[in-house]
């Protein structure tokens, strides 16, 4: 018997894991196969737009994925360095062999989780609530809450050409089963798609003919624990291609015989919008002479070298046209050939913001089999399972984060709000207050959180505190502390072409103008801060107008979230309300008058009507 069973070792169920077992839940992760905890079937990089910052978010929270990422990458980098710190993400290229190792290491160091090889193929339900899970071979195992992350697993098809096998993405056995046996329960199971491109052998690539994409320069860590433990010097660099106009003429001429375009007539699952193959761009995009393609090295100890931006599901021989007939690649031998992969989800407005199902008390999704694609995505709703599988138990309200708060609380509301037609990727564009959710402020936003929950311990929580003193001293010493303007520092200016200021301007002053950066001011005056903190004094003032106006929509939002809807509601009562509107808050059922205007099809007119419902048919009741 166990407190909490987590199906599935992907980058969900470890996050799932972890965070019960590490809050003290006797855990079972069952894993069709150990050598798959933590796998990277297609790129293994960690962060990326957006994403970067949900696993600051995690790390920030308690969880693993940034600490992982930190001891095992090959190169690492900010992105977007060059704008304004809303979209600015930490991206590292991750090694395909030493971050899962890392990973099961520390899983194997947690006293009370357990871990097993098996394929779960039901559930044990009984009066509407999980009671455990049943193995493929009969054996029962108990438990009082369940999480399922399945990944891509469910019923999975590789697609290449016009050939489909049931097998998931390295060749294992998928489950068959357990996507019907939900759907028996009650659950609406949906069909997705996605894809890997080719990995090419190092040895075979003319570097010569490609650009260099080396990481950064200065140290970068998603872990605001740990110290970097690399070495600028030795990090692998990634490369740079494109296609050419004979690439995209092969792929033309060989449309039919692509998976998605005509060689199998039987896909029912719909592609990422945002990650699609070279065919999907090459038609849709008709337009451009090219597209960039990245080379990037999967692990340090072999060769093979991944080809971002190349997923396909043609077959093997044009594979190879293709391939060589991008810059770079004339001669290159192909080790592993792209591939298509589609496989059975659930639709996620079935769940709470909890990711406990609507449908089956104590029975927790997080993951790809929410919708999601991305190991951040995954890892991020792993963590919030985890977190409140366990409070469950505990009798705790759950923890959910609001869109004001975090990247994850985007993520989640947009699924169970909006649901989904495509697999989900994280965009800085969904988030209406990326200023206030920075990759920089992670851990002032939410190690609070992580530290109510259990998952951060008093020495973080210390650091946090003395994080949170030190900016309002320099923030204090910035407001009070005067410029003396003297012909050095009046050269300092002019050297810089900067407008030489008057005496007795503080260094807030100063800092506000755009041109003027932290780093100059030290040339000025030496700031006896550390860098991490003049960093957050630097945006908060720069940005001050902007950030007090997201607050302020922020708060706007925080009074409609406070507007609940009560559960037993019947919105077939509400007269004059449109039937697209009705249908889809009864599908979602949302908790607030905020949620409920998130809902694409429910109209400002619906939300009137509803809210002038709500006062006249509940206010009594108050």
């Amino acid at each position: 018997m166990y407190e909490i069973i987590v199906v599935g070792g992907g980058h969900a169920g470890c996050e799932a894991a972890h965070a019960c077992a590490l809050k003290k839940h006797k855990t079972l992760l069952i894993t069709s196969n150990l050598k798959n905890i933590a796998d990277m079937p297609c790129n293994p990089h960690i962060g990326g737009s957006a994403k970067g910052i949900v696993v600051r978010e995690i790390d920030a929270l308690g969880g693993i994925m940034g600490k992982v990422a930190d001891k095992t990458h090959l190169q690492i980098k900010m992105l977007n360095s060059a704008k304004g710190p809303a979209v600015q993400s930490l991206r590292a290229q991750g090694d395909k062999i030493a971050y899962p190792k890392e990973m099961l290491n520390t899983l194997n160091n947690l006293e009370y989780l357990d871990i097993k090889e098996g394929m779960v193929e039901d559930l044990i339900i009984e009066d509407g609530k999980v009671g455990g899970v049943i193995l493929e071979d009969g054996t029962k195992i108990i438990s009082q809450a369940v999480i399922l992350t399945t990944g891509t697993y469910l019923k999975a098809d590789i697609l290449v050409g016009n050939t489909r096998t049931r097998k998931g993405p390295h060749g294992e056995k998928t489950s068959n089963f357990l996507s019907d046996k939900l759907k028996e329960y009650g659950f609406n199971i949906i069909r997705l798609k996605t894809g890997t491109p080719q990995r090419i052998d190092r040895k075979t690539i003319d570097f010569s003919k490609i650009k260099l994409e080396p990481g950064d320069d200065i140290y970068h860590t998603f872990s605001f624990d740990l110290e970097p433990s690399y070495k600028i010097e030795d990090q692998e660099p990634c490369y740079l291609t494109y296609t050419t106009e004979k690439t995209h003429q092969i792929i033309r001429d060989n449309l039919n015989k692509s998976s998605m375009y005509g060689a199998l007539d039987d896909i029912k699952g719909i592609g990422p919008r945002y990650c699609p193959s070279i065919e999907d761009k090459v038609t849709r995009f008709a337009d451009k002479e090219r597209h960039q393609l990245f080379l990037e090295p999967e692990s340090r100890y072999y060769d093979d070298i991944y080809l971002q931006g190349f997923s396909t599901s043609m077959p093997p021989e044009i594979q190879e046209q293709m391939v060589h007939s991008l810059p770079g690649l004339e001669n290159a031998k192909i080790l592993k050939y792209g591939y298509a992969i589609e496989y059975d989800a659930i639709y996620p407005t079935q769940l709470n913001a909890s990711l406990e199902t609507k449908i089956i008390e104590n029975l927790y999704t997080a993951g790809q089999i929410n919708g999601t694609s991305g190991y951040e995505e995954a890892a991020c709703q792993g963590l919030m399972a985890g977190i409140n599988a366990s409070l469950k138990l505990e009798g705790q309200e759950p923890l959910v984060l609001k869109r004001s708060d975090a990247y994850i609380g985007v993520l989640i509301d947009d699924l169970i709000t909006k649901g989904i037609r495509d697999p989900y990727r994280l965009l800085t564009s969904r988030a209406e207050f990326r200023l206030l959710l920075r990759s920089d402020n992670a851990d002032l936003r939410l190690r609070n959180y992580g530290y109510e929950v259990g998952l951060i311990n008093e020495e973080q929580i210390d650091r946090l505190k003395q994080k949170e003193k030190s900016i309002n001293e320099l923030l204090n010493y910035m407001k009070e502390t005067k410029l003396k303007v003297t012909e050095e520092i009046k050269n300092k200016f002019t050297t810089n072409n900067y407008q030489v200021p008057n005496n007795g301007i503080t260094l807030e002053q100063l800092i506000k103008r755009p041109e003027i950066k932290m780093s100059f001011l030290n040339e000025l005056i030496s700031i006896p801060y550390p860098e991490e903190i003049q960093e957050q004094i630097e945006i908060n003032l720069k940005y001050e107008g902007y950030i007090a106006k997201a607050y302020k929509e922020a708060e706007k939002m925080l009074k409609l979230e406070k507007k609940q809807i009560p559960e037993d509601i019947d919105y077939d009562k509400i007269k004059n309300i449109a039937s697209e509107a009705r249908q889809k808050l009864k599908e979602v059922r949302p908790k607030t008058i905020a949620q409920a205007i998130r809902i694409s099809g429910v109209n400002p007119a619906d939300i009137s009507i509803l809210s002038v419902y709500l006062k006249k048919e509940y206010s009594k009741d108050e």
